[in-house]
């Protein structure tokens, strides 16, 4: 898989995902608001284009929806300023991060990593990255939606990010050298969700795209 930007290619690199990013959806699930990013990682290989089925997983019964604004990173970079953070983006586009709720609450309560919940196969439905241009995308005021069989669910904007896409990337710079190809998944607003099996998905946004997936029970 390869992921275009003009006549220049990025093989995907890495998927960092930030938790607990808005307030109103910290809120919906009985959180606490934390003190610095919560962040966690997701295998390449769960990717899933626009337009594949995706199928339920098997060892979970509550799969909930996470719509996100995706980053992809150009440029190799480490202890990136803030006031720098935005000339390492790339590309912009939409995500799902696709989240087996029941098993995530039960890991919680036994103190445990989050990996069986969060980084299953084709757990990150991934939109087709758009060109970054500060003139036609607006990170600081990107509003996105989430809708299941027209009906919407998820509205967000980035300009309620309790820790902004400046803020990010510096911080995951400081533990990671940021390479490119390397995606973040910035963290999503309140009003996730389940999945069933025959359900179809859409996230959308005005200044990056509309990208749908088609859900199937696993045979």
């Amino acid at each position: 898989m390869r992921i275009l930007k003009d006549q220049q290619s990025f093989v995907p690199a890495r998927i960092f995902c930030i938790g607990k990013n808005y307030d109103e959806h910290i809120k919906e699930l009985g959180g606490e608001t934390p003190a610095e990013p919560v962040v966690f990682m997701k295998p390449v290989s769960s990717i899933v284009s626009p337009g594949e089925t995706v199928v339920l997983p098997r060892h979970g019964r509550l799969l909930h929806h996470e719509v996100e604004v995706a980053l992809l990173i150009g440029q190799e970079g480490q202890d990136i300023p803030e006031s720098n953070a935005l000339s390492f983006i790339a590309a912009v586009t939409l995500g799902l991060d696709l989240t087996l709720r029941d098993v995530q609450a039960r890991l919680k309560k036994s103190g445990l990593p989050w990996e069986l919940s969060k980084s299953f196969e084709q757990s990150a439905p991934l939109g087709e990255f758009k060109v970054y241009d500060p003139k036609t995308i607006d990170l600081k005021n990107l509003s996105f939606t989430c809708r299941v069989n027209g009906e919407l669910r998820q509205q967000g904007n980035t300009k309620d990010m309790l820790f902004p896409i400046t803020s990010l990337i510096h911080n995951l710079s400081q533990w990671w050298v940021l390479q490119p190809g390397d995606i973040i998944f910035t963290g999503t607003p309140a009003g996730v969700g389940p999945l069933v099996a025959g359900d179809r998905v859409e996230i959308e946004s005005s200044q990056v795209g509309s990208f749908s997936w088609n859900l199937a029970q696993h045979s």
